[in-house]
């Protein structure tokens, strides 16, 4: 029985219950610091904790007798810019100083590719440089630079920056295209859609983490871009899932100036879920290196974004019914779709 004791910070979202599960498939003990209730299945053999990590009394109650922090929490992009600072850079700040205290001996910070915002060329690496796009990307890169702070003290501070990770249970903007796909719509997407567009599989993901948590910390005292490995095109990753669905539903191509148009207008006047992230990079090539990840941390991510949106859609189908009911928990609720609920009859 492996002995290590992880603290996983944001454990009821989509990224913390898939990292708990694979931990505790491992043999580790396990606990959760979220605002949401973990209400799962394996909420007996998780310590799950309800607290805030802007709260300082409950950060310290959560370092308690803990090995290695994995942190996961976030604000979503969909918040206000305030909750998203406060959350990123107070939050994460207070869960690093916390991990000192206790001696902790590794944190693991979950950043993101949103830190290189629209990028000019591609493959991104580790070494591009840093242009946040809105409060996310924004506050994603100062949280980086107190993590980058801790390690310059001689600790050991992973930072991984993983593109959007898809797999069982996650909602989200991806509901979009599961919900016309089991209709049997078409679906749009800006211009041609032959822009490669990477993902990547939360359980890649989870691999990765566990690596960072378990091999040479001088190995993995790093930052490490996370993506598929075998990926296609913006029309590849739509077509995928509208060819599971089975009724024949094709990508329907749109002009991209009067789109990002309207999705702007929509979003001013908060009548559209998507953000000025995901509808400036929809149309734009968006992947990453991985070459670093593979060559210090040995691994190679083994499935492809046909696979991980697959698999994400096939859970969307069987759990169909329970959408929309579930409180507390963001990954698994539905965004209020606004006009889109409107604009899926026109395909």
């Amino acid at each position: 029985m492996n002995q290590l004791r992880f603290l996983v910070t944001g454990g009821s979202g989509f990224l913390g219950i898939n990292l708990c599960r694979y931990l505790l498939a491992r043999g580790y003990a396990v606990r959760s610091l979220d605002i949401a209730p973990f209400d799962y299945p394996e909420r007996d053999r998780v310590d799950a904790q309800l607290g805030d990590i802007r709260d300082p009394a409950a950060v310290e109650r959560a370092m308690q007798d803990i090995d290695i922090v994995v942190h996961c929490a976030a604000a979503l992009p969909l918040c206000s810019r305030e909750e998203i600072f406060s959350t990123e850079i107070k939050g994460t700040q207070l869960l690093l100083d916390g991990a000192q205290r206790h001696g902790i001996a590794r944190f693991i910070y979950i950043s993101s590719t949103a830190v290189y915002g629209i990028p000019d060329h591609h493959p991104i690496t580790e070494g591009d440089g840093l242009h946040g796009v809105g409060p996310y990307g924004e506050s994603k890169i100062e949280a980086e630079k107190l993590c980058l702070a801790a390690r310059a003290q001689n600790r050991c501070v992973p930072i991984l920056r993983p593109k959007s990770f898809v797999g069982p249970e996650r909602l989200g903007a991806f509901e979009l295209l599961y919900d016309w796909a089991w209709e049997g719509r078409n679906f749009p997407v800006l211009g041609r859609g032959d822009n490669r567009y990477q993902l990547l599989d939360v359980e890649d993901l989870c691999e990765v983490i566990h690596r960072c948590a378990t091999l040479d910390a001088a190995t993995v005292n790093d930052t490490f871009n996370v993506g598929a490995k075998v990926f296609g095109s913006m029309r590849d990753n739509f077509q995928s899932v509208l060819d599971r669905a089975g009724h024949g539903g094709r990508v329907i191509g749109i002009p991209i100036a009067p789109a990002i148009a309207i999705l702007k207008l929509m979003e001013r006047l908060h009548l559209s879920p998507l953000y000025q992230w995901i509808y400036e990079t929809a149309a734009q090539e968006s992947f990453v290196s991985i070459a670093h990840m593979e060559e210090k941390l040995g691994y190679a991510p083994q499935h492809s974004n046909r696979d991980a949106l697959v698999r994400n859609y096939d859970w969307y189908v069987a759990h169909r019914g329970e959408i929309g009911r579930q409180t507390g928990v963001s990954h698994r609720v539905p965004w209020k779709k606004g006009f889109l609920a409107l604009a899926k009859w026109v395909f």
